[in-house]
């Protein structure tokens, strides 16, 4: 009889602590896609602030710095940014930043009013040389390391009735040589063997900012990958394996990997010694399964990774899919070190938009995947 009260309570105990940690994720979500981080990226400090919500967490949870006593490994880089004006009429019609346009983000600034000249049935050359108008059937964006000696303006087929005519241009770019960024890095010290670690990423970056009215809250993508890495590091962090356990909250995913890119270079621990890499992007949906990038290059993780999900049924479904240098695993994959990166697959379709926010991602999976990355590494480690 005391045996299954003190486990029936320790389940009850443990399934409400599941649900605080979906609370927390919550939480964690709402606060990285909101105004003050305005889409962790390269206007009105939104990625330093995200940076420093990061190790404030990582404090919180009791997490120690991985090498000396700094959580940031900073880094610099170029980056083409729009910080201020941004406004576009088209025909006299003002169009509505994220909604109605984007403009290309290599594009440099400029302040005209331009006569159109149709090339193709998608394209519109400005009379002046220096714009051009595309038509797109949906509006994703991106960050650049460049600036052109132009300025594109991609616009929203459905704001196309006609043929158009005229365009009015108020745009400025402000292009940094030497953006510098960081990495957040921490550490739970293993209780036997500090050496074997079992390490998980995130990036915390996103878009940022186009003008000073509009930004990419970045919901899915990643705040959803970050709020999973803050969750494993408060409860590693309560509860120590006989392993190490490293978290990085990579910066600059978005502009090309450099954040992780820049770590695997100037690693503050010695790469061999990871036993296996949990990159975590995308965990806001679910209900269509996930997929899982490397499965085919470690064969072995992967068949150990679907009997604990098919023991437990915490996924609809695992797709295998091999290597790509599709998030911030890449280059420690290129090094040797044993990755996957897994994403989740269903729900919301928002990428790289304004429309990729808080309030609408499900989070289907969120609680089992938990469950399955802890299960894995239990068994990986034995």
């Amino acid at each position: 009889m005391y045996r299954f009260v003190i486990s029936t309570v320790f389940l009850l105990f443990g399934l409400n602590g599941l649900a605080q940690d979906l609370n927390y994720a919550k939480k964690t979500i709402n606060t990285l896609t909101s105004k003050k981080y305005w889409g962790r990226g390269y206007t009105k400090n939104g990625m330093a602030k995200a940076a420093d919500f990061i190790e404030k967490e990582f404090r919180k949870s009791g997490l120690s710095p991985i090498n000396g006593s700094d959580f940031k490994q900073n880094f610099s880089f170029s980056v083409n940014t729009f910080p201020s004006k941004m406004e576009v009429k088209l025909d006299g019609k003002k169009l509505w930043t994220g909604r109605d346009f984007i403009v290309h983000q290599a594009s440099k600034g400029a302040m005209l009013t331009d006569s159109l000249l149709k090339k193709d049935s998608l394209t519109y050359l400005g009379k002046s040389g220096t714009i051009v108008l595309t038509i797109q059937p949906k509006l994703t964006w991106s960050v650049s390391q460049q600036d052109a000696a132009y300025t594109v303006i991609e616009v929203d087929k459905n704001v196309i009735t006609a043929a158009p005519k005229v365009i009015e241009v108020n745009i400025k770019n402000e292009f940094i040589p030497s953006f510098t960024a960081a990495n957040v890095a921490a550490m739970v010290k293993g209780t036997a063997n500090q050496d074997s670690v079992i390490v998980f990423t995130a990036h915390y970056d996103h878009l940022g900012g186009m003008g000073d009215r509009t930004y990419f809250p970045g919901a899915n993508d990643n705040a959803s990958g970050v709020a999973m890495l803050l969750d494993l590091a408060k409860y590693y962090a309560a509860n120590p394996p006989k392993y190490s356990v490293i978290f990085i909250a990579f910066a600059a995913e978005e502009i090309g990997l450099l954040g992780s890119k820049y770590f695997t270079e100037n690693p503050l621990f010695p790469l061999k010694n990871i036993r296996f890499l949990w990159n975590l992007d995308l965990l806001g949906n679910g209900d269509a399964g996930a997929t899982v990038v490397n499965a085919t290059i470690y064969p072995k993780e992967f068949a150990l990774l679907n009997r604990i999900n098919d023991k437990h049924k915490y996924l609809i479904k695992i797709n295998p899919r091999g290597k790509a240098a599709n998030s911030d695993h890449h280059f420690f994959t290129e090094k040797g070190v044993p990755a996957f990166f897994l994403y989740t697959q269903g729900g919301v379709s928002a990428y790289h938009d304004v429309d990729d926010i808080a309030k609408t991602l499900p989070l289907t999976a969120y609680e089992n995947l938990f469950r399955l990355f802890v299960d894995f590494n239990i068994e990986v480690m034995k």
